[in-house]
């Protein structure tokens, strides 16, 4: 047996910190308008063998939705993650890799709160024509918000993440990306600034993909937070889902 694949996730997080040429994925990042990609992050067989049972296991819990014109698809909440898959919370709790993309990012980033169904989340495309439309992914906190984006299963040669650079940037000529997320591949990018969307999966094809989300300031008003909330609850992970995480935070805040 390969001796990564008997590494705690925790450990092969900090394996891989270490491994990286920060320097490198510093200018690729600001050259690229907060944007890099790192290909086998995580080994591919520690993905495999490790936390891709974990995504696989809590398909009995995702909710599917469907907003015609945008997207189609399942999602499983940070809720769900946190009881049912923790182990890719030791990945996003990560101290080495917080301390990285703060490097990375020149921001001192924190996790989400804990109401936060998007912070550790994870996301399928399990049926033909499963898709995102182009978005950015909106910071509604007081600061800004980072997305870091993992392969975890990518059988599909149709079901592509697609990113264009430099959108409504004076000044620069947009670029437009086609990627393939293999398992442990990392995509890092600042959600208001990359303008990227998922193309339609194709029949007996599958993809899933682990997100996580990172904040400069956990604070967030009011009314964004129920904007947020909503959204969310038809567009992402169900009334239940959400406010189930919602109703928990404030029983722990009391």
């Amino acid at each position: 047996m390969s001796t990564a694949l008997l590494m705690t996730v925790a450990e092969a997080t900090a394996q891989a910190v270490g491994k990286l040429d920060v320097d490198r994925l510093h200018r690729e990042y600001w050259d690229q308008n907060e944007f890099v990609v790192i290909p086998q992050f995580l080994p591919r067989d520690f993905v495999e063998a490790t936390l891709v049972p974990q995504a696989q296991g809590v398909k009995g819990h995702l909710n599917r939705n469907y907003i015609p014109g945008h997207k189609k698809g399942g999602s499983v909440s940070y809720y769900t993650v946190q009881e049912q898959a923790p182990l890719f919370l030791d990945l996003y709790r990560s101290p080495d890799f917080l301390a990285f993309l703060s490097r990375l990012t020149e921001a001192r980033l924190m996790l989400c709160p804990d109401n936060d169904p998007h912070s550790c989340a994870l996301y399928y495309y399990t049926e033909a024509g499963d898709h995102i439309g182009f978005h950015y992914d909106t910071s509604y906190y007081k600061g800004a918000r980072y997305t870091i984006l993992m392969g975890l299963v990518d059988k599909s040669t149709q079901c592509k993440l697609v990113c264009e650079l430099f959108k409504d940037v004076p000044d620069r000529t947009p670029r437009t990306l086609e990627l393939v997320t293999q398992p442990g591949d990392m995509v890092i990018f600042n959600g208001d600034k990359l303008w990227h969307a998922v193309t339609p999966l194709g029949a007996g094809e599958e993809r899933i993909a682990l997100t996580m989300e990172y904040v400069t300031n956990p604070e967030m008003g009011r009314f964004k937070r129920l904007y947020s909330n909503l959204k969310d609850s038809f567009a992402y992970f169900g009334i239940r889902g959400v406010f189930k995480g919602t109703g928990a935070s404030s029983r722990r805040s009391r």
